[in-house]
């Protein structure tokens, strides 16, 4: 079976903070970059076929038995377990915390839970994903691969074989028993992993996470029903986070697609400075300060340098090259093509980017994380910059590929950003030209106002002087630019719900209305329905933003991950895997309705100013 036939939602994710691995339901590890999540793969399958590199450990009577699976409370550890007519056996993998970022350990331990099953290891290792062809060889602890840079050991006591250029080995399992499997990864030139001991860095593991999750504070003061569900979440960003930076990747894959079959596949294993805010809110709020202080640094480094030239996005330690090429051997998942690694997105005027980053740095002061004179200074003249650059067109929040418009949000977040600056000078004692900053986000107030609204639509729509609907528009309330009671507000929340919703879910933008210069459609994007959901919260409509919130928990796989998108029609996750920004939607959703103080809630009346300015006209 190859990872062509498998669902996204089949997969799960485990990780150790430098790097991840997607592991299906029939025990197929058909994802693995090594050394960083950036890195080049060893297991593509997942974008190609067997053929790319997988690690599958399976009954060798897989046709017959029954599979379920789960994770250990409050940690990434996935337990697989396989029951067949002669017994029950639980495959455990993890990948343990490291300290060195050189050497890099993924364990796979079949234990014995009853009976007797008989099982069967296969392992197709391929660098370059999926690319390059490494020299093998056995050794008295199982085998030694390499390819240029690439060292990768597997350590275990079962007897491996060639077969067809895959290794692979027959073992059984009886109760009480376990076969352990380690794959340690290091550079070619260095020496091999000297500690495996699975047991002991199994239980290291379970411990680290167990006491980590355990510090979420949602639901600490009462049980409450979403509380596993948020952990999970808060579980899944932290997997995503990089340890050595505090950088938060977008996702761990690359071209899952958007459309099946289409070319809307894009690299999301960077980092995004418009998720800032928003993830601020979600660490913040569950009480997760060391991680939250840890992204902002990242932010301040990665953006450091002249304002000309912020980007939208970096790479994992900052990196501004992220050149986009297409890896054309690889099939593309059920034949999504291109396969890309890099994004050319990166290098995109985006404005939205201004008031995110500046919104960010205004939370950091809010929740009081460390002040810095450094960043006000950087902020200040960022300021400078964008009073030259707000008034022309840009790419817009969604990243388009064809020609530049003036978005509406993109307006919209400009206005944060002065609106943010004024605050640092009226709620934080800090120093600047405060009334050429009012003066500044008064005029991008009226331009929104004049030229973002449809009186045909009745609604914000996506361009000045457009006619098509944007679900970013919903961030209107949620960042302050006018109250949620604002006829203009709940208008443009019942246009969008009414005109961008498919079974229940909400679409970004429909693709037949906007030329956004990539062929095809999409399916449904989660962190937008998260966004309908509080909007109509903050609207007064609790109880339908409850119920819309239940039926996107209903859609998380089974071990509660969600990707980038819904398809409604053919009931599958669609896009990268798992999805940070999806859960970051999950958990601030999650605070918004048990809460009047969530942080939707918190970030329009932290940001609320004089409304005279904004009267409907």
């Amino acid at each position: 079976m190859s990872g062509l036939s498998k669902r996204i939602e089949d997969y799960g994710f485990i990780g150790n903070l430098l790097s991840c691995a997607l592991i299906a339901k029939d025990g197929s590890i058909d994802w693995l970059c090594l050394p960083r999540f950036d890195s080049d793969a060893c297991f593509a399958a997942l974008l190609g076929t067997e053929e790319n590199g997988y690690w599958k450990i399976a009954p060798v009577d897989e046709d017959g038995a029954k599979v379920t699976r789960c994770y250990r409370d409050g940690s990434t550890i996935l337990e697989t377990t396989f029951e067949t007519e002669t017994g029950a056996v639980t495959l455990i993998d993890f990948m343990p915390l490291s300290q060195d970022e050189e050497h890099v350990d993924l364990f796979r331990v079949v234990r014995g839970d009853r009976g007797h099953v008989r099982m069967r290891t296969e392992l197709t290792l391929r660098f370059g994903y999926g690319a390059t062809v490494p020299w093998v060889r056995r050794t008295d602890f199982g085998l030694r691969a390499v390819a240029g840079p690439d060292a990768i050991e597997i350590h275990t006591p079962v007897s491996l074989r060639g077969e067809n250029y895959r290794t692979v080995g027959e073992f059984s399992v009886g109760e009480g028993a376990s076969v352990p499997f380690a794959l340690c990864w290091h550079p070619s030139h260095r020496a091999r992993e000297t500690r495996i001991d699975p047991q002991a860095r199994l239980a290291e593991t379970d411990a680290w996470w167990r006491e980590w999750s355990g510090r979420c504070r949602f639901g600490n003061h009462q049980p409450h029903p979403w509380r596993d569900a948020v952990v999970r979440s808060l579980i899944t960003l932290k997997g995503l986070s990089y340890r050595p930076t505090g950088g938060i990747l977008a996702a761990s894959t690359t071209s899952l697609p958007e459309q099946l079959g289409g070319e809307r596949n894009w690299d999301y294993r960077l980092c995004w400075i418009r998720d800032a805010t928003l993830t601020l809110y979600a660490l913040l709020s569950s009480g997760y300060r060391e991680e939250a202080r840890a992204w902002r640094q990242w932010m301040l480094r990665a953006s450091a340098g002249h304002p000309s030239q912020l980007q939208i996005m970096y790479g994992l330690s900052g990196e501004r090259r992220l050149d986009e090429m297409s890896l054309d051997w690889l099939d593309g998942y059920e034949g999504s093509k291109p396969v890309r690694i890099g994004n050319a997105a990166y290098d995109q005027l985006q404005i939205d980017v201004y008031g995110e980053l500046m919104d960010a740095l205004h939370v950091g002061r809010k929740y009081q994380l460390e002040p810095s004179k450094e960043a006000w200074n950087f902020q200040r003249v960022l300021l400078g910059y964008l009073k030259r650059k707000w008034p022309r067109p840009d790419k817009g929040i969604w990243e388009m590929r064809s020609g530049a418009r003036h978005f509406t949000h993109s307006k919209l977040m400009a206005w944060v950003a002065y609106d943010r600056a004024v605050k640092g000078v009226e709620d934080f004692g800090l120093t600047g030209p405060v009334e050429e900053w009012k003066s500044e986000r008064d005029k991008i107030c009226k331009e929104i106002l004049e030229q973002g609204w449809s009186d045909k639509r009745k609604s914000f729509v996506q361009t000045f002087g457009g006619e098509a609907l944007d679900a970013a528009l919903l961030m209107i309330p949620t960042v302050g630019f006018l109250p949620a009671d604002d006829p203009r507000v709940v208008s443009t929340v019942e246009a969008i719900q009414r005109d961008l919703t498919e079974d229940g879910l909400l679409l970004r933008y429909r693709t037949d209305a906007t030329e956004d210069g990539v062929a095809g459609r999409e399916g449904s994007f989660l962190v937008c329905t998260f966004w309908l959901a509080d909007a109509l919260s903050l609207i007064g409509r609790t109880e339908e933003a409850t119920e819309l919130f239940e039926r996107l928990l209903s859609l998380r796989n089974d071990l509660g991950l969600l990707a980038e998108e819904y398809d409604p029609r053919e009931k599958r996750q669609l896009g990268n895997f798992p999805q940070a920004f999806s859960h970051v939607g999950l958990v601030n959703t999650a605070n918004n309705l048990i809460s009047t103080q969530g942080p939707a809630q918190q970030r329009a009346e932290d940001a609320a100013h004089e409304e005279e300015v904004k009267e409907p006209a």
